[in-house]
């Protein structure tokens, strides 16, 4: 059986050493892409190509504004008509995977990275990462924190200035800090308001 390397450790919420030569390269070399990437707008020429680096795979109706910010381009995974606002940042040590018709508001922070809990063990380069996930349809609002390893169901609205620090089910308007469920969204009536609507 072969052993992990540490970039393969930080993928599987396994403990890894963040001062490792892969791990660093890949913060670099990102660091570096970003620098170009902030200087462009929606507009710039060169903007979806980079973009493109960014996000790898990243599908042509979707869009990060920048500026932008995070740790690893390779971590994050996004969906069809995806709108990623302002100077939001995705911390990806794990990956964040984001689905399909997802709005994120301004300021946004997706944080995978989690740093040990005794005080001794955090004076080491030491940390471990679990992913983050967001289903489809759903909307953050402005200044949203997502923690590490929390998924959000589909189609769920998160109050602006939430702090997500664990699951939201499918269909759930979420706010404050710690986000708390505050109701159940009606899938059904609006599915039902919009044929109504369309018959009109």
């Amino acid at each position: 059986m072969t052993m992990k390397t540490e970039f393969e450790k930080m993928r599987s919420q396994k403990l890894y050493h963040i001062d490792d030569p892969e791990i660093q390269r890949s913060c670099i070399d990102t660091k570096e892409l970003l620098l170009a990437f902030n200087q462009t707008t929606l507009t710039s020429p060169n903007f979806r190509l980079l973009l493109q680096r960014v996000a790898p795979g990243i599908p042509d109706s979707s869009v990060i504004c920048p500026p932008f910010y995070c740790d690893h381009a390779s971590s994050n995974h996004i969906g069809e008509h995806v709108f990623i606002n302002y100077n939001c940042t995705f911390l990806g040590g794990a990956i964040i995977t984001i689905g399909n018709h997802v709005l994120i508001g301004p300021n946004c922070q997706l944080l995978t990275p989690q740093h040990p809990m005794n005080y001794l063990d955090r004076r080491k380069p030491m940390e471990t990462s679990y992913p983050i996930t967001i289903g489809d349809d759903t909307w953050l609002g402005g200044g949203v924190t997502v923690l590490p390893g929390v998924t959000i169901g589909k189609r769920c609205i998160i109050g602006a200035g939430a702090v997500v620090v664990h699951d939201i089910p499918d269909d759930s308007l979420a706010v404050g800090n710690p986000a708390v469920v505050k109701r159940r969204l009606d899938r059904e009536g609006t599915i039902k308001a919009l044929r109504e609507k369309q018959r009109r």
